[in-house]
């Protein structure tokens, strides 16, 4: 009974506003439907599209992690980032051996070594611009992710002036090179320490 009295509606819309009134009223019906069935189809994609932004972004975030923990390690495995480092250092080193027998002939002769605490101070003093100086050249390079100059310890600059000061006051006079001997031996030390501090 439903269906024939539908029918009979819409034989009755026919006659009463005409067929294509009709099928246009229809089509917009049919159009409605299908814009909003898109619509949700459209939204749920744009839903899944940005969950997976989202993960990748996590991704992304864990890679970039991972590479900053992974380059120092991969850094301090390469030989021949070592044997660059170690060249550098000896060069650094080297020339500190010959700036300390330099520092030790200057004060010999142009200052009064007589007074000791004056003399301790100069010699520190100097010690520690050599020091900065080499650490401030160091800076430019890193090793495992850190300064080289982070390897460092600024306790070698005592080290080297109670070298330089049994140099200065040696009971046997002065002897250049027994002075350089020492020195050298010192930074021997210095740089087998900085290579311990580097691998440890």
């Amino acid at each position: 009974m439903e269906g024939i009295s539908e029918t009979l509606q819409v034989a009755k819309g026919i006659s009463d506003y005409g067929i294509m009134i009709v099928i246009c009223a229809v089509f917009l019906l049919l159009s409605s439907g299908l814009m909003v069935a898109c619509f949700r189809w459209f939204r749920s994609s744009i839903d899944k599209l940005l969950g997976s932004l989202g993960e990748l972004e996590v991704l992304n975030d864990r890679l970039g992690e991972t590479n900053r923990i992974m380059r120092p390690i991969a850094e301090g495995l390469v030989p021949e980032t070592q044997l660059r480092i170690r060249n550098l250092s000896g060069f650094a080193f080297d020339l500190s051996v010959e700036q300390v027998c330099r520092l030790i002939k200057k004060v010999r002769e142009e200052n009064h070594i007589a007074d000791r605490e004056a003399t301790a101070a100069k010699i520190r003093k100097s010690l520690t611009v050599m020091h900065e100086d080499r650490n401030s050249r160091f800076d430019t390079f890193s090793y495992r992710g850190e300064k080289l100059s982070s390897y460092c310890n600024p306790d070698w600059v005592e080290q080297v002036a109670a070298v330089v000061e049994g140099e200065l006051y040696n009971e046997a006079g002065a002897n250049n090179g027994r002075a350089y001997t020492n020195v050298k031996l010192a930074y021997d030390n210095i740089k087998t320490d900085f290579y311990h501090r580097m691998n440890s």
